[in-house]
């Protein structure tokens, strides 16, 4: 039975995933960890929890040994927006962060170590459609620099120490447990909070900014299928592109006004959001993914509205 660690547990990501890895591995064998967002009440209730700092290495070691850990999901991170606003901070968390969280599970002898990355991985330079697995990749973003570096980082420790590091590059992801915080995809989520309490929503994004998107379900399920995958099969490893659709604010307003008539969207852009908006891809191909370990998304648009506004 495993033993897993989830770092960043309070997040957008972390809240739906530790319940599901709870619901499959058992509670007792899932440990959710954050440093200062408090984790939901749920996790907090139904398993053990704790709180740590990434950048201490000391931390991070001695959690490992006190649970007995075999598997690390390092989820924990300064997203877009807030990196640019602070960028020691997403030094700190991101780069430093992760290298420790790297030598802690070699240090450990872990199985197998889960390090999600992100469309933001891509650059300006980078081809905006249908963008491959294996290109160019210039960020010009803390944040994406953060996530180039840790997919060369998971070669690295996988070449150099055998260890097993694994992680999808995720595009935006809509979700409903946790408030929008500051990531440039988040209007798909803060569309629905608005539509819920206000049936209006001021978009910081142009109606055309294009962008990879997908269900959270289904964010969960590409994590955890590729932990599960087959060794034998994988080639890449780490740094797998996923989506489930492509959108832009505009069409997805327009959908939601198809359930809730009475919907309106205003556009007041936000040109820091934009801009790195822009320099992300509007379409990716994840053949690759699809390929090495079957990797298929279940929710399209249509359904993702649906069972969004059932929730």
């Amino acid at each position: 039975m495993k033993r897993i660690l989830v770092t960043g547990a309070a997040g957008q990501i972390g809240s739906e995933l530790v319940p599901e890895l709870r619901k499959i591995y058992g509670s007792d064998n899932v440990v959710a960890a954050s440093n200062v967002t408090p984790l939901p009440d749920d996790i907090r209730e139904s398993g053990p929890s704790t709180t740590v700092n990434v950048t201490d290495y000391g931390q991070i070691d001695g959690l490992i040994k006190k649970y007995d850990m075999d598997t690390l999901y390092h989820l924990g991170s300064i997203l877009s927006v807030s990196a640019e606003q602070n960028r020691r901070l997403a030094y700190q968390v991101n780069i430093t962060g992760l290298y420790n969280i790297l030598e802690a599970a070699k240090d450990n002898n872990l199985q197998r170590i889960i390090v999600p990355s992100s469309i933001a991985a891509f650059g300006p330079d980078t081809p905006l459609d249908n963008t491959p697995n294996e290109t160019i990749q210039r960020p010009n973003t803390i944040y994406g620099i953060s996530k180039v570096f840790g997919e060369l980082m998971g070669d690295y420790y996988f070449h150099k120490f055998g260890l097993d590091v694994r992680g999808v590059r995720l595009p935006g992801i809509i979700s409903w447990k946790t408030e929008p915080t500051a990531g440039t995809t988040d209007y798909a989520m803060s569309i629905f909070y608005s539509v819920i309490r206000e049936q209006h929503y001021n978009c910081y994004l142009k109606p055309d900014t294009r962008l990879p998107m997908m269900y959270m379900p289904d964010a969960i399920e590409a994590s955890i299928q590729l932990m599960e995958a087959d060794p034998n099969r994988l080639i890449h490893r780490n740094a797998f592109n996923v989506t489930a659709m492509h959108l832009d604010p505009q069409t997805l307003a327009d959908e939601i006004k198809k359930h809730i008539p009475n919907f309106t969207i205003e556009y007041k852009i936000d040109q820091d959001r934009e801009s790195i908006a822009q320099s992300w891809p509007r379409t990716i191909d994840d053949s690759v993914a699809k390929k090495e370990w079957d990797w298929s998304a279940d929710y399209d648009l249509d359904r993702t509205i649906n069972e969004y506004l059932q929730s």
